[in-house]
């Protein structure tokens, strides 16, 4: 269980969360320690309604998460996820607000394969850049990012535009996502009033996803040849790989898996996110980055970092009524996700660690006869090496 990727994952969220302990200190020594439990806590606080919210949160952290990591295995670094994600969110709006001609139990499946037909257009796009006319994907999709932002922002306000929230309308009710019996598990009950979290079925549909991405990485030939274009494009190019097709296809799949990020996140109702009109680039996207670095690229590590980058943002609430300002609850989140990238590192040093410690542990005493014992073995070697 406690692999190498475990073990730097557990010690990079120690580390950012013991630097998050020292900036509360720092900031209002008081409550500090409340701080830290509450951050520890997370959406526990909430109970049953948080723990619902921090599943709902947490939906479009594994799809995002999962689409760096996918193109990570291709060698692709895709900072464009928060684009692709945007993308994929608004054409799930459009189409669950204007396309209420479909039935009520295909609206909201047509509206996440939208979305994920949209997110692998918008993410195969830097994709040929780089295949064909070696564009870094780490500018082109930036720069994509900024592109989708003002698009998106422009087809709002002429499409799906609500000009008293400056947001996008609400979608139908046909196109909202099944909760089935999960807000009502999800919820804190007040006297007669019943305070429900807004979770749907797509933590199920993230979850699932994951699995096909695992399966699809680890267990076909496809996989296979998307691993091996991103640890050496010249050897999979000279065992007649089409490296090209493959970069495409990976970048075209990790947005697909933002763009249904998206509409898993939108597609929520009334009580759910809306996109918003304002020049800001979504978060999920570039937190998405950090979840598939802490959980190592690896599908199933991906939903659980999700879950725990979702667990710690839910304290913000808490941490505000400790007379905390908003700010600094961004920058130990910060911190937290800032420490994950470390994670690599301290993989690829567990080895030398574990070496120094196995080396205290046995003592010089056992080293020292073994290297003498080599260097007679080589004196008496040479010598009758010479009197041969």
């Amino acid at each position: 269980v406690f692999t190498p990727n475990v073990v730097a994952t557990l010690i990079s969220i120690a580390i950012g969360i013991l630097l998050g302990f020292v900036i509360l200190f720092i900031s209002n020594p008081r409550h500090s320690f409340q701080g830290l439990g509450a951050i520890l806590i997370g959406g526990f606080a909430n109970k049953m309604k948080g723990i619902g919210q921090t599943l709902y949160l947490a939906t479009p952290l594994i799809l995002t998460g999962l689409a760096v990591g996918f193109s990570f295995k291709a060698g692709q670094f895709n900072i464009g996820a928060s684009g692709q994600f945007l993308v994929g969110g608004f054409v799930a709006i459009y189409i669950g607000v204007k396309w209420t001609f479909l039935p009520g139990a295909l609206h909201w499946i047509v509206a996440i394969l939208g979305a994920a037909v949209a997110g692998a257009l918008w993410g195969a796009l830097p994709g040929l850049l780089k295949a064909f006319y070696r564009v870094s994907e780490v500018i082109s999709t930036i720069l994509f990012n900024f592109v989708a932002m003002y698009v998106v922002n422009m087809l709002i306000m002429m499409t799906v535009y609500h000009s008293a929230l400056n947001e996008t309308k609400d979608v139908a009710k046909s196109a909202e996502l099944p909760t089935w019996f999960l807000r009502d598990l999800f919820s804190n009950k007040i006297g007669s009033y019943v305070d429900k979290s807004t979770i749907s079925i797509g933590i199920f549909i993230a979850i699932f996803i994951a699995i096909i991405v695992y399966f699809i990485i680890s267990k076909t030939r496809f996989g296979f040849e998307i691993k091996a274009c991103g640890y050496n494009p010249d050897a999979a190019k000279a065992s007649g790989m089409n490296v090209r097709k493959n970069i495409v296809l990976a970048m075209a799949i990790s947005g697909a898996l933002a763009g249904i990020g998206g509409a898993l996140l939108f597609l929520s109702g009334p009580t759910g996110r809306h996109i918003k009109v304002v020049e800001t680039i979504p978060a999920e996207g570039f937190t998405g980055l950090s979840v598939a670095l802490l959980g190592s690229s690896h599908p199933i590590g991906i939903i659980f970092t999700a879950l725990f980058i979702s667990h710690i943002t839910m304290s913000g609430q808490k941490l505000q009524s400790l007379n905390y300002i908003s700010e600094i609850i961004n920058i130990i989140i910060g911190v937290i996700i800032f420490f994950s990238g470390f994670s690599m590192i301290i993989q690829q040093n567990i080895g030398k660690i574990k070496t120094f410690f196995k080396f205290k542990k046995k003592g010089n005493t056992e080293e020292l006869p073994v290297e003498e014992a080599t260097e007679e073995s080589v004196v008496e070697s040479t010598e009758k090496g010479e009197s041969k």
